[in-house]
């Protein structure tokens, strides 16, 4: 009979927030959707639970209740890079992964036919989460013989937990509660209502009028625990990378010496991954270097590749920009390769009026002379100061502006961060200003005030706002700081 795993890193994100700031471990620590009081709490540790801290609070509520709270925002980028690391680790332990797309943190494992290589189930739950350990991430592991079954075994323990029989599997999983498995408070505290306090009640409600009385995610909740489909696991496809190592005869500084054997290497990883009809998509490498130290880095190129010259443009530009403690000893590389498409040519095809492919190669080596933080986009958010109303996220993917059609032209406002200090101004009200210089002439026309006030949870905030045009026609975006008794030029409108 086949045996499945499931592997729940709990809180997925909550523990990379804390694997972040390992301070935070003893006190109260909630993951927000946005680093502001109005924020949604979306994870939370024991000791924010023990304050009566739950998900789905306000922030601001939240820290009037625990004034040692710390929050922090995890970005969806960093919970897929750990997806994938996770995905990588776990793929030494079974060769059939399928991470959850409903939840961060869940995979299911392929567990059988390995007892030749494992003494039991235990042990081999046992390796994984000591695996895991090693990269500060802790997970409980249930081995049984469904999809459903294994995930609730995961869920509703604090230990690893080996179902020896489908028997046991079914009896154990109708007495779990179901608030160990029901995220939605609102749908938790329905059930309440209807006593109904574990799976087995749960599962015993007539099928038909799940939908109608608890909406789509209950029933889906509902069919996956009375094992209707999903028992068939959809694995990701599994790419061993190449790995090379390369010791040198004397060391080296120079960056284009080793440019140079960087080149030897990728030509043979290269000509490997293209035996195996796959592209690369990532080359991470470590220098050795004579104190005893490594240099971890890597370069992605824009699109999967099998083109060295792109590869070798980017390592040139990462190279170029490490700073080296002592000379290379050792040359380690690891090519990572993703299964390689064939471009069909379309019939017809439209000119771009941009090249979105030389777009995303002029961006893959920004990333690699800079670091993968220098490409961002803003993202818009709610925020009471206009500095909080958006967010830099990196950009991955570029896709082709499609703006809509205006009927006129819009005025775009710029946001200076941060704010530009102006000089002192003998009067409250900016008119006759001269702001911007004599060059540019007094203030003729002022639009304002606009007070924002507020900000109890950290400090005051009060600011009067004013769009404000010098003579010239500028049109400046200034506010006056109440607290600090200082003016701010804070955008301009074009």
């Amino acid at each position: 009979m086949e045996r499945l795993g499931c592997v729940d890193v709990r809180a997925l994100p909550l523990q990379l927030l804390l694997r972040t700031h390992p301070d935070w471990r003893a006190l109260p620590v909630v993951v927000v959707d946005r680093d502001k009081p109005t924020g949604l709490i979306q994870w939370a540790n024991e000791h924010a639970y023990a304050r009566r801290i739950f998900p789905g609070m306000r922030y601001a509520a939240a820290l009037s209740l625990s004034r040692e709270l710390r929050g922090g925002v995890v970005q969806e980028a960093e919970i897929g890079d750990a997806i994938d690391l996770l995905t990588r680790r776990l793929w030494c332990f079974s060769p059939h992964i399928e991470p959850s797309d409903r939840e961060p943190g869940v995979f299911w494992l392929d567990a059988s036919g390995l007892r030749n290589i494992f003494p039991s189930f235990d042990a081999w739950a046992a390796r994984i989460g000591d695996d895991l350990r090693t990269i500060q991430l802790y997970a409980i592991v249930a081995v049984g013989f469904s999809r459903f079954g294994s995930y609730a075994g995961a869920r509703s323990s604090a230990r690893n937990r080996v179902f020896q029989s489908a028997n046991e599997e079914r009896a154990y999983l109708r007495g779990v509660p179901i608030e160990r498995i029901i995220a939605d408070a609102s749908l938790r505290d329905t059930l309440f209502k209807l006593g109904i306090e574990t799976l087995g009640a749960f599962i015993d409600l007539p099928a038909s009028g799940i939908r109608k009385r608890f909406g789509a995610e209950a029933y889906e909740l509902h069919r996956f625990a009375r094992g209707e489909g999903w028992d068939t696991l959809d694995p990701e496809v599994l790419f061993e990378p190449i790995e090379r190592r390369e010791p040198l005869d004397y060391p080296e500084d120079n960056s284009e010496r080793l440019l140079f054997r960087f080149a030897g290497m990728l030509h043979g990883m290269l000509g490997e991954l293209s035996a195996r009809h796959e592209a690369l998509k990532m080359l991470r490498f470590w220098l050795c270097l004579g104190d005893g130290s490594e240099q971890e880095s890597e370069v992605s190129p824009a699109t999967p590749t099998l083109d060295a010259n792109q590869i070798l443009v980017l390592l040139r530009l990462r190279l170029s920009a490490i700073a080296l403690s002592a000379s290379v000893m050792e040359i380690k590389a690891r090519a990572i390769g993703v299964a390689a498409s064939q471009q069909q040519l379309a019939l017809f095809q439209e000119s771009a009026l941009r090249n979105v492919d030389a777009a995303q190669r002029a961006f893959a080596k920004i990333r690699a002379e800079l670091g993968n933080d220098a490409v961002v986009y803003a993202r818009l958010c709610e925020g009471q100061l206009p500095e909080a109303q958006y967010a830099w996220e990196r950009l991955y993917t570029l896709a082709i502006p499609k703006p809509p059609r205006m009927a006129s032209r819009q005025l775009v406002r710029l946001i200076y961060a941060p704010p530009v200090e102006l000089p002192p101004s003998d009067r409250h009200e900016p008119d006759g200003w001269l702001i911007a210089g004599i060059a540019e002439g007094p203030v003729e026309e002022v639009v304002g005030p606009q007070i924002v006030s507020g900000g109890w949870w950290t400090k005051d905030v009060s600011r009067a706002y004013f769009y404000v045009r010098t003579r010239s026609g500028r049109w400046l975006w200034i506010y006056h700081d109440h607290q600090r008794r200082r003016w701010y030029l804070q955008g301009e409108v074009q």
